[in-house]
């Protein structure tokens, strides 16, 4: 009976994919003759069967783009990075979106610890740097063993001075996926999608106006009250806005 649930299981994964295909091409279709509201029903149909990758979000960010809707596209193209930030056309792109938003803000200088991890170390996802942990352990295993076995000196030697780079690879490797990962998990960002929107200095409407926002804006989301969040701009500006304005990159928990 296991057996046949199983098969059941691939079938039916199997076919759900060949769907996914068949609506992304016909979804490329739509946005190459330019029907790009139709093809962004699309590619969102391939979306809610959570088939995502992406191509799907880089192609969505495209066809928000095409229709000038600043939040959607720049949104989609972070969406694209959150999976793979080495894509450098999702990179280029997001660069001509970010022109069309009108909040220009400047970011605030970085320690050199902060650029060489915004610089390098994040050009990687933590689960990449996962699997080069992943590597150098199966990799310094096997040179020990090599080193444990072999009788020639001089490849004994080899083998015990790779075996030990690979050992502090691994262990550079494992703190940077640890550091990695509570970044990713503390960190929630989020895009404005209102046309406009105001920030105030308490999570009431009767609290103060202390500056403005405006459609494609990204931020830090910091808090939660009832239906207000309470954000960062990266020139550390701090405010509350209403929680229906902006679009989170990915889901969060408060404690």
């Amino acid at each position: 009976m296991k057996k046949i649930v199983f098969l059941l299981w691939i079938v039916a994964n199997s076919v759900a994919a060949q769907n996914a295909d068949s609506l992304f091409v016909k979804a490329n279709n739509f946005y190459k003759s330019g029907e790009f509201e139709t093809a962004i029903e699309n590619y969102k149909k391939i979306e809610s069967q959570n088939l995502i990758s992406s191509e799907l979000y880089y192609n969505l960010g495209n066809s928000y783009y095409k229709l000038n809707k600043v939040g959607p596209s720049i949104y989609y193209y972070e969406k694209a990075l959150l999976l793979n930030p080495l894509n450098e056309d999702v990179k280029k792109n997001l660069v001509f979106a970010k022109r069309l938003a009108l909040d220009n803000i400047q970011k605030l200088p970085q320690t050199f610890s902060q650029k060489i991890n915004t610089d390098y170390l994040q050009k990687l996802s933590y689960d990449k740097w996962a699997v080069l942990v992943l590597v150098f352990s199966i990799a310094g295993s096997i040179l020990f063993l090599l080193f444990f076995f072999e009788e020639t000196p001089s490849k004994k030697r080899l083998y015990f001075i790779t075996s030990i780079g690979c050992v502090l690879f691994f262990i550079s490797a494992l703190l940077i996926t640890n550091n990695q990962y509570q970044l990713s998990k503390n960190k929630t960002e989020a895009i404005v999608f209102a046309n406009k929107t105001e920030v105030r200095n308490a999570p009431t409407l009767n609290s103060e106006k202390i500056f403005t926002l405006h459609e494609g804006t990204k931020i830090i989301v910091l808090d939660m009250v009832d239906n207000w969040k309470k954000i960062k701009l990266a020139d550390g500006k701090i405010g509350w806005i209403i929680a229906s304005d902006i679009t989170l990159l990915k889901s969060f928990k408060f404690d």
